[in-house]
């Protein structure tokens, strides 16, 4: 009755007229920062901390959060109409999303994606809401032998994605994994494959990369058709919403998606791209007709939006119940928090009841203003479809520039983002998918700190990854996924020649 009471003196608080300001305040830059890659969460929240200052604890916390978890939202509109993730974990809806706008279904795909977003977030909350302290148990029993496990099926699931061809997609893959391992050595303090260049001791970027090979290398890809007189307009077709066919294949990959989103989220670094690449490879595993994915599957925009924004909800409940943030965004959350004096944990929900179920009960007010925000503005989105590409491409390589150069205000990082899209127009031309590649550099230097501290932990022995039940059932989990892909990819390889 007492965590009742609690929750409902929440809502009096979040429903207070200047929370919901700052609510709405904080999820309309996410959205905006979501839409422009290479801002991100993490610097626009650092940004904000100075200005936080004459706030009050609770509403400078529901606005820096409400950028948190908006920036999900804006991250989908890019990565359907120019192909451009704003977010890494935006990376999977551009592989349907935008052949879906190329379909002419921008608007269909824009509003799964709003759709996704608001129940996969909902459903989230409320489970953050009533599981968020027996759910501390199991995050904790996470070591980092689990840790590399968990990120071994995420790059199992990659390489379920590579398509008719494994060996190009564990081509991609390699390539991707190679490329996190540039930079400084976390655990030895060696620089890598710098090759001299003082930019590269820090290691590259994931936008650098991401922008090159999607942005700048669509930009390429689509001059070059032009040149050679195969480029095809995009065109809508049809209702800017979704059809009741549409509706119905959508159902299961965004319940499935809020589940698989929620549970991954709770694992303290694990982060809404892992929940992402996981739900994809569900729905494609679920799918009646798994040919159509990297074609404009709407299951595949559907389940990875949905998966992102609950993941980011599911991410606070390791923050607010251990201290432990999961992600840059929520590091940046618990500075905020322990800038006010308040330090997460296992008393926070004691010790400040008024600031937590504030701050967890405005997320039920930003997603409903993120859905009203998001659906009326598909009708504008969509309209960039109807820009000249003669405009729309430099409009493209502008934000790209301002982008990249925003991150360490370097010349260098902008070649170095045009030979990735060099690189990303190669892959284009020989059928390589690009979605491994970019996954790998993302989940590489992950995969490799937790690889290296267990070993440190074993005194270099690989028998650490079988100490736990939890090791063991994601490395059984990992052998299924490879075995059914394989199994898979050769069935349709023996069937190919009769049709």
């Amino acid at each position: 009755m007492d965590a009742l009471l609690q929750v409902i003196d929440g809502f009096s608080i979040s429903l207070q007229p200047h929370n919901l300001w700052y609510t709405f305040i904080g999820v309309f830059m996410g959205t905006v920062i979501g839409v422009l890659p290479g801002i991100g969460p993490s610097a626009a929240m650092a940004l904000l901390i100075p200005f936080c200052y004459d706030l009050s604890s609770t509403s400078a916390l529901i606005m820096m959060a409400g950028i948190y978890y908006g920036a999900q939202y804006g991250g989908a509109i890019t990565s359907v109409l120019i192909n451009t993730p704003g977010e890494s974990s935006s990376v999977m809806t551009a592989i349907d999303g935008y052949q879906m706008a190329r379909k002419g279904r921008a608007g269909a795909a824009l509003a799964i994606s709003a759709w996704g977003s608001f129940i996969g977030g909902t459903t989230a909350i409320i489970a953050l809401t009533i599981f968020a302290v027996p759910l501390t148990t199991a995050a904790l029993s996470f070591g980092p032998p689990e840790y590399f496990m968990l990120m071994l099926v995420a790059m199992t699931c990659v390489f379920s994605l590579t398509g008719s061809s494994p060996a190009k997609g564990m081509l991609s893959t390699m390539i991707g994994l190679a490329i996190a391992t540039v930079g400084t050595d976390l655990q030895s303090g060696q620089i890598r494959y710098s090759f001299g260049v003082p930019a590269l001791q820090e290691g590259i970027d994931f936008i650098i990369v991401v922008v090159g090979v999607f942005a700048v290398g669509e930009v390429l890809s689509a001059l070059a058709e032009k040149f050679q007189s195969t480029g095809d307009i995009i065109k809508l077709d049809g209702k800017l919403m979704l059809t009741r066919e549409e509706w119905k294949r959508s159902a299961k990959p965004v319940a499935r998606g809020s589940l698989i989103g929620f549970l991954v989220g709770v694992l303290p670094g694990a982060g809404a791209t892992i929940a992402s690449i996981v739900s994809y490879s569900v729905e494609k595993s679920n799918a009646k007709h798994p040919e159509e994915f990297g074609k404009g599957a709407i299951e595949g925009v559907a389940g990875p939006e949905t998966a992102n924004n609950a993941a980011s909800t599911g991410s606070m409940v390791p923050l607010l119940t251990l201290g432990v943030p999961g992600s840059g965004s929520t590091a940046v959350l618990l500075g905020a928090f322990i800038m006010f004096g308040i330090q997460p944990g296992p008393l926070l929900f004691q010790n400040h009841p008024d600031v937590v179920w504030g701050l967890v009960n405005s997320m039920y007010v930003g997603n409903v203003m993120l859905l009203l925000l998001n659906l009326p503005l598909i009708f504008i989105f969509v309209r960039l479809l109807y820009i000249p590409k003669g405009l729309l491409f430099p409009i493209v390589l502008v934000l790209a520039t301002i982008g990249i150069f925003a991150i360490n205000n370097l010349e260098f990082e902008l070649f170095l983002c045009l030979a990735f899209g060099l690189l990303g127009f190669v892959f284009r031309k020989l059928d390589i998918p690009l979605a491994p590649m970019v996954l790998a550099v993302v989940l590489g230097s992950l995969m490799e700190q937790s690889f290296r501290q267990a070993m440190t932990i074993s005194g270099g022995s690989l028998s650490i990854f079988l100490h736990s039940m939890v090791s063991i059932s994601l490395a059984i989990l990992c052998v299924t996924i490879l075995v059914f892909t394989i199994f898979k990819t050769s069935i349709r390889g023996r069937r190919a020649p009769a049709t």
